[in-house]
């Protein structure tokens, strides 16, 4: 994920799939004699989700040739080119976003323009004057090479995409020269050295380059001589192997080298050697079978002596089988041992949740006192009002007294104050109750949101843009969280996606906690059917962002994922049931020091 600011000024984060890769700088093309140099660097132009690869300079503002020279508000005051990623500083000046970033990195940062300090947290994204300058005229960034065509700034990926004069790399990869697309099909037909060619013996195809080595190493229809050098002045490769046994010049062994004999000739010589040879080569063969029998008797002693020593083996063996069994027994008992510490160590965590269970029953016994003098105030306040309904129709008839109406009077408005005080204390115990009843001290939210038809329109119509859910926390004395969703989206969502941000929030034991929050956070819509194909994100915390600081307030700014699933997807896939939606955010707490 990246750290970056939605237009009301809340820091999100940017999946780094979605960063521009004309970031990272290219390597330097060195453009042909014959044509003129292009000034913007060479770059693949697939669209993104954000900004077209290499459609943003690496830095600074726009290097186009506009067709009417833009105003002086379109221009970066550090730069002086047309603003790239436009922001404004609270100043009123406008700078492109590497050309502030750059400023920023100096200590005690001012504007060049009026040299007024600057801030960070003061300088936002000028959307409207980024709209603007999208629409200014340019010049292909090809003219150089002959394009004349005219288009918006923002059309030039679109254009470029198919532009014949724009220079491309060459399609099949390992090719490293650079040409204009319209000369691709005569570069591929001619001049392209791992051009697609095709061996005219064994009709292969494969890249030129290859072509050479492969005839002269593995073709099999390639004509290649006898290494005897005989009649045969040129057969296939595949061939060679088959000849070789019926080549009249080729040397060979005697058929009896194994038994001894080393006569080695011609195939006609090795005739008449065999015819020769066959009382010599009998000998060889006697010889070589006293020799077997030999080795035969030898193995059959060696078989006897190590039968002689089986029965004790045996017993070794048998002995090695008990020593095996009793410490078979010494691991049960082991086990015994460790499953008996494992129930130890849960009965600390039963202690550690029976002390939440007592303070949940505390909290939840002084709720019951004071419903019980809620009722019992009601009850007074009834009464009172009936004697006062009585005085009042002893009034009329002529009877009752002016001073015991009026202390009554007061004597209920009292308990009216009193019974308003115990409602207002009755429902922030109420609230607290709830809070304890769901809270999870494990670094894990389910939050589930009822009625999502009714509040996405109550989004959509501006009264209730946002929801926070009930806090979680990382342990018993860890971090306190929430998550915060807009179902109509929000910054560059707004309309169009479901955004989703996680919150840090200020805890009892922050002072014990190491700051700032680095830990990884997952974000995740669940699918509610039994395929399970959960929709998530995960991005590990910026320690410069202000999001992630120790809170001083009750909260800190809002990071997470403002496209973090299109409407569309949400509400056409299973993500919804019984107009409900859960939603799951974790926090990794594997490497979380103990406070």
């Amino acid at each position: 994920m990246s750290s970056g600011r939605s237009a009301n000024g809340r820091e999100v984060q940017i999946p780094l799939q979605q960063v521009a890769p004309s970031l990272v700088a290219p390597l330097p093309i060195t453009p042909p004699s014959h044509r003129s140099t292009n000034p913007w660097p060479p770059c693949d132009l697939t669209p993104q989700p954000s900004a077209p690869a290499g459609f943003q300079p690496l830095h600074g503002g726009f290097r186009d040739v506009f067709v009417e020279k833009p105003e002086a508000k379109y221009c970066c005051e550090a730069c002086r080119r047309v603003l790239c990623e436009p922001r404004q500083t609270e100043c009123g000046h406008r700078f492109c976003q590497s050309c502030i970033n750059d400023i920023l990195s100096h200590s005690n940062p001012v504007c060049p323009a009026d040299r007024e300090p600057l801030f960070k947290d003061k300088i936002f994204r000028d959307v409207c004057c980024h709209r603007e300058i999208m629409a200014l005229k340019v010049f292909c960034r090809s003219k150089a090479n002959g394009c004349q065509e005219q288009m918006s700034l923002q059309q030039i990926p679109d254009h470029l995409n198919v532009c014949p004069f724009f220079e491309v790399p060459c399609p099949l990869g390992k090719c490293k020269e650079r040409m204009m697309r319209k000369e691709i099909p005569e570069h591929l037909a001619w001049k392209c050295k791992h051009r697609e060619s095709t061996c005219e013996f064994c009709m292969t195809k494969m890249p030129l380059t290859d072509l050479q080595k492969h005839k002269e190493t593995v073709c099999p229809s390639f004509p290649v001589s006898c290494p005897n050098h005989c009649s045969f002045s040129s057969l296939p490769r595949s061939e060679l192997t088959s000849h070789q046994q019926d080549c009249p010049k080729a040397q060979i062994n005697c058929l009896f080298h194994r038994y001894g004999c080393t006569f080695k000739g011609l195939n006609q010589e090795m005739r008449q050697h065999d015819s020769t040879f066959v009382a010599e080569h009998l000998r060889m063969m006697v010889k070589g079978n006293c020799l077997l029998e030999n080795k035969v008797d030898n193995v059959k002693e060696e078989l006897m002596e190590r039968c002689k020593v089986l029965p004790a083996l045996n017993s070794r063996l048998s002995e090695l089988e008990s020593q095996n069994e009793e410490l078979r027994e010494k691991n049960r008992q082991t086990e015994q041992k460790l499953a008996n510490l494992q129930v130890g160590e849960n009965g600390k965590m039963m202690s550690s949740h029976s002390e939440t269970l007592m303070a949940l029953e505390i909290e939840l016994g002084s709720l019951r006192r004071l419903r019980e003098e809620v009722e019992t105030l009601r009850g007074t306040v009834d009464n009172v009002r009936t004697r006062l309904a009585t005085l009042e129709q002893g009034g009329r008839s002529g009877s009752g007294s002016t001073h015991t109406f009026a202390s009554l009077e007061t004597q209920l408005n009292r308990h009216d104050d009193m019974l308003s005080v115990h409602e207002i204390r009755l429902a922030d115990m109420d609230l607290r109750f709830q809070v304890l009843e769901t809270a999870s001290y494990n670094g894990t939210l389910i939050w589930k949101i009822r009625d999502y038809k009714r509040r996405k329109q109550e989004a959509v119509a501006g009264k209730t843009l946002s929801l926070y859910s009930q806090p979680f926390y990382t342990g018993y004395f860890g971090y306190k969280m929430c998550a915060r969703v807009y179902l109509n989206g929000d910054g560059m969502g707004k309309g169009t996606h479901l955004s989703l941000f996680f919150v840090v929030m200020k805890g009892e034991y922050d002072a014990l906690l190491p700051w700032p929050f680095k830990q990884k956070v997952t974000l995740m819509l669940m699918d509610q059917t039994p395929s399970r194909k959960h929709l998530g994100d995960a991005f590990k915390p910026d320690p410069h962002s202000s999001s992630f600081r120790r809170p001083t307030a009750e909260m800190n700014i809002a990071s997470g994922c403002p496209l973090f699933v299109a409407q569309s997807v949400l509400e056409t896939g299973s993500y919804i049931k019984d107009d409900t939606i859960f939603i799951k955010v974790t926090v990794d707490t594997s490497d979380l020091p103990d406070p």
